[in-house]
């Protein structure tokens, strides 16, 4: 996250890991499979409680760049900032992760 916070962007594999580490532990806070977070070109689980979904699009999606991601996670920028701004892209009644972040 220092790279972030100077405004570089993290090494490859760094930040690959960043942002698979801290879905995982999303998907430990939140386990479910109503929703689906997408932070390409790293990574996507399913998690947060509710009805599961198991075949063609899913209703509920949250895809977000992985400086993004990690920036939400980390509680640098608060979901609703980063929702209004257009940082996150939302669709779905149960697309809110406002109460798991940040982690």
């Amino acid at each position: 996250m220092s790279a972030l916070d100077e405004g570089r962007t993290p090494e490859r594999p760094v930040f690959r890991e960043a942002v698979r580490s801290l879905l995982a532990d999303l998907a430990e806070r939140a386990p479910g499979r109503s929703v689906e977070v997408r932070v390409p070109p790293y990574g996507a689980i399913q998690c947060v409680p509710g009805p599961r979904h198991t075949r063609g699009n899913p209703p509920n999606v949250v895809e977000m760049a992985p400086n993004t991601w990690l920036e939400l996670a980390t509680g640098r920028v608060g979901w609703a900032e980063a929702v209004t701004e257009g940082r996150v892209q939302v669709s779905g009644n149960r697309a809110d992760l406002s109460a798991y972040l940040p982690l």
